[in-house]
C-alpha cells in the first residue's frame, strides 16, 4: 500500500517508498520467528547513530553479508570474514557492530543449545501479549524496554541499549505505537 493518500505514521509519510511499504507491511506485526526477531535486533543495533532509513535501504546488502541473518553461520565467522564485511560498501561498516552481530549469533546458538527458543525469550517480557501504546505519544525507550535491554547486555549482547531495545520492541510487534490515525493501528 504505497498509496499516498492512505494515513501512515508520520515518519512513514513522505516519497520514500520503501520506507512505506515498510510501515505498511511489516512495522508493528508481531513476529515470532526467532531467526527474524535476532535479525531485526541486529539491524537495530547497526542503526545506532543513524537513521532506520539508511539501515532499511541496505537491508538486502546486510542480509547477503551475513549469510540470510543465519545465526549458526554468522557464529562460525572469523577474522578473514570481518575483514571481508569491513571492506563492503553495502553495509554499515562499524568493526564494532560487525563483531557484536558476530558474538550475538554464538550467544543465540548458546541459548538454542541450551533449549531456549529466541523468540521464547523475546516474548517472556510481555507474556506472549502486544504492548499498545496509547497512539498519541511515540516514546524513545520504557521501563521494560531498560529491563529487555539490561537481560540482553547481561547475556553478552551489545548494541541494545534500550533506545535500541524499545526501537526493536516497535518494529518486531512487541509494541504497537501506530498513531491513532494510522491505518495499521486497527490492522496490527
Amino acid at each position: 500500500m504505497t498509496n499516498k493518500r492512505v494515513h501512515r505514521c508520520p515518519w512513514a509519510n513522505g516519497n520514500d517508498a520503501l520506507m512505506a511499504n515498510y510501515h505498511d507491511e511489516e512495522w508493528g506485526v508481531p513476529q515470532r520467528d526467532p531467526r527474524m526477531l535476532w535479525e531485526m535486533l541486529m539491524l537495530e543495533g547497526f542503526q545506532a547513530g543513524l537513521s532506520w532509513r539508511t539501515v532499511l535501504h541496505k537491508r538486502e546488502a546486510f542480509r547477503k553479508a551475513f549469510a540470510g541473518f543465519d545465526p549458526a553461520k554468522v557464529a562460525r565467522f572469523g577474522p578473514a570474514q570481518v575483514t571481508q564485511l569491513l571492506a563492503d560498501p553495502g553495509i554499515i561498516r562499524s568493526r564494532a557492530k560487525i563483531e557484536a552481530t558476530i558474538a550475538a549469533a554464538k550467544i543465540y546458538g548458546d541459548m538454542q543449545e541450551q533449549g531456549e527458543d529466541f523468540a521464547d525469550f523475546c516474548w517472556s517480557f510481555t507474556g506472549g501479549k502486544v504492548l499498545r501504546g496509547d497512539g498519541r505519544t511515540l516514546p524513545v525507550r520504557t521501563p521494560l524496554a531498560e529491563e529487555i535491554s539490561k537481560e540482553l547486555k547481561r547475556r553478552g549482547f551489545k548494541f541494545v541499549g534500550p533506545v535500541i531495545v524499545y526501537a526493536w520492541m516497535q518494529a518486531v510487534g512487541i509494541v504497537d505505537d501506530h498513531s491513532a490515525a494510522c491505518f495499521r493501528r486497527s490492522e496490527v
